[in-house]
């Protein structure tokens, strides 16, 4: 069976000219990825080239971490191609977080939650991430205190109060991704919460809050009266 190439497709079925005429957001996840690989092969198109790489990949979420060396190990994939998706992924990742280089204002949960959840819900192990707020509840530093699981041990108080200390924050919102998804509070989770608002009184830097972020959903310990 011959393949069909995009030149054999109807003028208003090509996803670059679907995108010109109804906007980027109509086109499918295929059709977008399509438009940055430009050709296929010999013995594809490239919209099927792009489906090939998605199912390989199982979906966006995976093929943003690929590697350069996993994406030309494809069949189709050279490194130009690779690279102009690399490329793409970084571009979207800084346009999501654009947000993070201004002064960012914090009075809710949810807008901590907004704050990280682009970053922190796909990770594949535990972070725990403290932003500093000055009395503006204006973002001023964003650290990663440790990368494992959670527990009172690990997050020492002192290596979240240093960076407080360095930078004159008046308060601080802590987090940490729970990567199955979901973001229940466990009895660590608990623990380290109290231990860790105890000692912002005894410093005078108060924890205004600790998020537990999962899969487009977080919990407020706050919220949940542990705070």
């Amino acid at each position: 069976m011959e393949k069909m190439l995009i030149k054999d497709f109807p003028a208003e079925d090509r996803p670059r000219e679907r995108l010109i005429r109804t906007g980027a957001e109509s086109l499918s996840n295929q059709e977008l990825l399509a438009i940055l690989l430009r050709t296929g092969t010999k013995e594809e198109s490239v919209l099927e080239l792009a489906n090939r790489l998605i199912r390989h990949f199982e979906g966006l979420r995976f093929l943003k971490d690929a590697s350069l060396e996993e994406m030309t190990s494809i069949k189709g994939i050279g490194t130009a191609k690779a690279v102009q998706i690399l490329a793409a992924s970084e571009l979207g990742r800084r346009i999501a977080n654009l947000q993070h280089d201004t002064r960012y204002v914090i009075r809710t949960p949810q807008d901590g939650a907004n704050y990280v959840m682009n970053d922190m819900r796909f990770l594949s192990q535990e972070h725990f991430v403290c932003l500093y707020l000055n009395i503006k509840n204006q973002v001023i530093h964003r650290q990663t205190i440790f990368i494992g699981s959670l527990n009172a041990s690990i997050v020492h108080p002192r290596e979240v109060f240093k960076e407080a200390l360095r930078r004159s924050a008046a308060s601080i919102i802590c987090f940490h991704n729970h990567p199955s998804g979901d973001p229940s509070p466990s009895k660590e989770d608990i623990e380290v919460t109290k231990r860790l608002a105890e000692c912002g009184k005894i410093m005078g830097i108060e924890i205004l809050d600790h998020l537990i972020i999962g899969e487009k959903k977080f919990v407020s310990l706050r919220q949940k009266g542990y705070l």
